[in-house]
């Protein structure tokens, strides 16, 4: 059997009398790390043991260390055939990823373990700090904090800041989530008299601790004001809806906030333009309340809610990249696009080329659709093999169109005008440029020079709505001149 025993936060007095006459009685003990205040005091009691410390510095990676010890525990175990003794620092089931896969590997290969438990650090921590856990308590392994959830509603734990580097990734860890000037708790040593030292700081100051040891550990308490995160939004959205709510938040449906969504979608495309992130962290944040706020009215109607879109569209992510999250091989961007347009027909029952073109969103803008619609005709062939052909259509279309547009036929003449401007998105999409980016440049510089045309008469005192088409072209023919 291996008997699993925890040293306690350091203090001898906070080892348990149990753990202590095991330990003088066993022949096999062996220590994870002699880096432990409590060390000494097993050495004074006449125990004999082994540590694995050696291994920190052959291993790449803690979890390599742990790996390590417990298989060798696990063979050691197997040779000696008798009662083997591991002895943690703190709880052995507290922060102890050795202990974590010594258990799991037990399991596997039918060998018995039995946990003597001990005072934890966290006891420790919470004891000097005078803290409830009832009140909501996060623990987090600072070589785990990355892949961690930060969260302002509860008091958040952080243990093995060993050194300077890790307590310089925690910081960075927390600045993604907290102010830098958040009171934080620096702790080293808790409840261990002499060595004990307990601090406020400031976030920002976290790594510029002098006395940063494997005995560091970092409490930040709960703290609602610290900064807004996605519940809070949530929350908000709770309230302009609830009963004492806004009138205006409380009238909306799916229906009349269509056209909201979209002006904020294009608000965003035009921070990106503008090259403005201000602008576009508050754009974003708009389309984010109108994701939030369907959701929020699918929840009232009992259809959905903002999990269920959280669901569908990791599970989409994952699905649409099996190059990533499967077995697929890909070596270019081109074959993701192949994958992802194969998926996408499967995931959709698309069973024709046809299908495909149909479920192209019919309230996209209109050259945005007809040059989707061109470019997955394409794919199967439907496509001139060069430019010209594309050019030689426009002509073709703009004759007819002249040949029509004096009738009092609408329909024709929309018509002809809708595959003029058809064949123009072709030679677009040659030339790989946005039909939308172009036709806006286009809009832009219209702008820019028909200002350049008011500003001109205003400047020779002339009235817009009272010159004459030349002399209009004159100053046009001017901006023309001008760089854009």
């Amino acid at each position: 059997m291996i008997k699993i025993v925890g040293l306690g936060p350091g203090a001898p007095d906070a080892l348990t009398v149990g753990v202590i006459e095991l330990l003088k009685k066993s022949k096999h003990v062996y220590l994870r790390t002699v880096k432990h205040p409590t060390v000494e005091y097993i050495k004074n009691l006449g125990v004999n043991f082994q540590a694995y410390d050696e291994l920190y510095e052959k291993c790449e990676n803690f979890d390599e260390v742990y790996k390590s010890i417990a298989e060798d525990l696990v063979n050691k175990s197997m040779e000696y055939k008798e009662d083997i003794v591991y002895a943690v620092p703190g709880h052995p089931l507290v922060a102890e990823k050795s202990v974590t896969i010594l258990n799991r590997i037990c399991e596997t290969k039918g060998i018995d373990s039995e946990i003597l438990p001990a005072v934890s650090f966290v006891d420790a921590l919470m004891e000097s700090l005078k803290l409830d856990p009832i009140e909501g308590v996060k623990i987090i392994d600072a070589f785990d904090i990355k892949k961690q959830i930060l969260d302002k509603r509860v008091g958040l734990i952080i243990t093995q800041v060993y050194n300077r580097f890790i307590a310089s990734e925690v910081k960075l860890a927390l600045l993604d989530y907290y102010n830098d000037d958040t009171d934080i708790y620096f702790v080293r040593a808790a409840g261990v008299k002499g060595l004990e030292s307990i601090r406020k700081i400031k976030v920002y100051e976290l790594d510029r601790q002098e006395d940063i040891d494997y005995l560091t550990s970092i409490y930040v308490p709960k703290d609602l004001n610290t900064t807004m995160d996605f519940y809070d939004l949530k929350e908000i959205m709770d309230i302009l809806r609830g009963e004492n709510g806004c009138p205006w938040d409380k009238e909306q449906n799916h229906e009349t906030l269509k056209k909201c969504l979209i002006e904020e979608c294009y608000e965003v495309i035009e921070a990106i333009e503008e090259q403005d992130e201000d602008k576009l962290v508050e754009e974003l944040g708009d389309v984010l309340l109108q994701v939030i706020f369907h959701s929020k009215l699918g929840e009232e109607e009992g259809y959905f809610n903002i999990n269920d879109v959280i669901k569908v569209i990791c599970n989409k992510m994952i699905n649409r990249h099996p190059h990533i999250f499967g077995d697929i091989k890909v070596d270019n961007s081109e074959q993701v696009l192949d994958n992802w347009d194969k998926i996408k027909k499967q995931e959709q029952g698309l069973v024709s080329y046809t299908d495909s073109l149909k479920h192209i969103p019919k309230m996209l803008p209109a050259l945005m659709r007809a040059n989707k619609v061109q470019a997955k005709a394409a794919k199967v062939g439907f496509d001139w093999d060069s430019v010209e052909p594309a050019f030689e259509k426009i002509i073709k279309e703009f004759y007819e169109v002249k040949n029509v547009y004096k009738s009092n036929n609408k329909g024709k003449i929309k018509e002809e005008l809708g595959d003029l401007i058809f064949a123009c998105v072709n030679v677009a999409r040659f030339l790989d440029i946005d039909p939308e980016d172009a036709l806006n440049y286009t809009i832009y510089k219209f702008i820019k020079r028909f200002q350049y045309i008011e500003d001109k008469a205003i400047e020779n005192g002339l009235i817009l709505e009272e010159m004459t088409l030349e002399q209009m072209d004159e100053f046009w023919n001017q901006a023309k001149l001008l760089k854009n």
